[in-house]
């Protein structure tokens, strides 16, 4: 219960790159999960991982503006796409390679955006921070759980 008030409370203080921040993490732990559960041959538990990350990714592509982000937003659209592909491609054949690949991806693109100073040019600026912005109700939702297609 605490965990849920303090994730709760984290999100809805976040400004936007935070909740970028968040949702990589997010994305990163479940493809840790993911590899975990495979290797110990844990279907139901690997699946669960892998929806969780295939939505925190596409909670990071919905919060694109590619009117302000140009190349930028278009590049990681395509990226986040690829990455869907993967996790989809790791979860259906049981292959670890796959998941290896989103989490070197994942983690080069987190260290990035940590790095980053001043909030990133394809979060739109009408989205405000907590509760307006769209990932911060996924968040706050445990991150896909509430989804049909992942229970």
């Amino acid at each position: 219960m605490w965990k849920d008030a303090y994730l709760e409370s984290r999100v809805l203080s976040a400004n936007p790159l935070e909740l970028v921040c968040m949702l990589y993490q997010c994305a990163l732990d479940s493809v840790r999960d993911a590899r975990r559960h495979l290797a110990a041959g844990d279907i139901v538990a690997r699946s669960r991982s892998v929806c969780r990350a295939v939505g925190a990714i596409s909670e990071l592509d919905g919060s694109l503006n590619h009117a302000e982000g140009g190349a930028i937003s278009r590049n990681l659209a395509e990226l986040y796409q690829y990455i869907r592909q993967r996790l989809t491609e790791a979860n259906m054949r049981q292959n670890d390679a796959p998941l290896a690949e989103v989490e070197s991806l994942l983690t080069t693109l987190s260290e990035g955006w940590k790095a980053a100073n001043v909030p990133p040019a394809y979060v739109s600026s009408t989205m405000g921070t907590g509760a307006e912005f769209p990932a911060a109700a996924w968040l706050q939702s445990g991150g896909g759980d509430a989804h049909a297609w992942c229970a």
